[in-house]
């Protein structure tokens, strides 16, 4: 399985070498820097899988339009995907149904900041690369990134490489070292979950089993929440559904409702989010000095009319005295 990784990562690189225009290297990943407002609020959702409207079978296209037209009337200051954006991110037909239906967020001027998923890396890497990063120039070519606003740091990581080893492990770690000291809440966003209730049985047809890389990513978090005086917090998708779990003091959301065909899954004790339910949903999160507030918004469409319900709200605070040793990881 390890040697399988390391070969995929060296085709991946490869590949993004290709796409690249004049660069002789891989670049640095970014670090993209918002307006430093005290209040921030961001949308997390994923598998919305656009693809052709006649496809319903890949996804429910009428469930993406109104997950994108809510999410657009939320007025968000950004907007992060756990991944799956498209269904074949070699297709540029489905990158054009992509920028057809999320046409409001560009017009509104709401920022988009993606993790990849493994539909978007389907086919051709070259291909499926260039069609992602022609939507979003400021990644700069970057497979993994952080976002810096307000007292929040966001690290997206692409899950296709290991996350705690290699060159995105290395930078991982040096991010989380060096947290600034104004920094309340620390947001990992990836496509595949640390924690599932979902399994590889598809006992209602469909699921996936956290694999062995996100469990060591998991450990490796919550060894570092025990020393830090942030918070975090995991956005993640690639199951079709709505999941809460906390884990030594980690907070993990999965978030895969955003149109890819649905199902329930069999709920673990440990899931804070009991449903027998399909979940297609966003999460609206609201950030300010030492809270955090994630909404779980989810849609249901009844003869065609959305009907809206938020079923889970979970609060997560910094104690006052975090706040005020900043402890530092060294």
């Amino acid at each position: 399985m390890l040697h399988s990784r390391k070969n995929f990562l060296l085709l991946l690189y490869c590949q993004l070498a290709g796409v690249m225009l004049a660069a002789q290297t891989l670049p640095q990943p970014v670090d993209i820097k918002l307006n430093q407002s005290s209040h921030v609020r961001f949308i997390a959702y994923g598998d919305t899988r656009f693809t052709d409207p006649a496809d319903t079978n890949a996804s429910n296209p009428e469930v993406r339009r109104e997950l994108v037209k809510a999410i657009a009337a939320a007025h968000p200051d950004f907007v992060t995907f756990g991944g799956d954006i498209t269904y074949n991110g070699n297709d540029p037909n489905d990158w054009k149904v992509y920028d057809s239906e999320t046409a409001i967020w560009r017009q509104q001027h709401i920022p988009v900041y993606p993790a990849l998923g493994n539909h978007d890396l389907h086919g051709d890497l070259t291909l499926s690369l260039a069609n992602y990063f022609q939507r979003y120039p400021e990644l700069h070519n970057s497979l993994y990134y952080s976002v810096s606003t307000a007292n929040m740091l966001m690290l997206t990581l692409d899950s296709a490489l290991d996350e705690t080893s290699g060159e995105q492990g290395d930078w991982l770690k040096k991010k989380l070292t060096a947290v600034p000291a104004n920094v309340g809440f620390v947001i990992i966003v990836l496509h595949h979950p640390p924690y599932t209730s979902s399994s590889d049985e598809k006992k209602y047809g469909g699921g996936h089993s956290a694999r062995s890389a996100e469990q060591a990513l998991a450990r490796f978090l919550e060894e570092r929440q025990k020393e830090m005086r942030a918070r975090i917090v995991v956005f993640a998708g690639h199951v079709h559904n709505y999941e809460h779990h906390e884990h030594g003091g980690v907070t993990y959301f999965v978030s895969g409702g955003g149109g890819a065909h649905a199902y329930p899954i069999e709920r673990k004790p440990d899931d804070l989010f009991q449903s027998k339910e399909i979940n297609y949903h966003y999460i609206d999160v609201k950030v300010e000095p030492g809270k955090m507030v994630a909404v779980m918004n989810r849609l249901e469409l009844k003869n065609g009319v959305a009907s809206w319900s938020q079923p889970d709200r979970v609060s997560i605070k910094v104690s006052a005295e975090q706040k005020a040793t900043g402890l530092r990881l060294m």
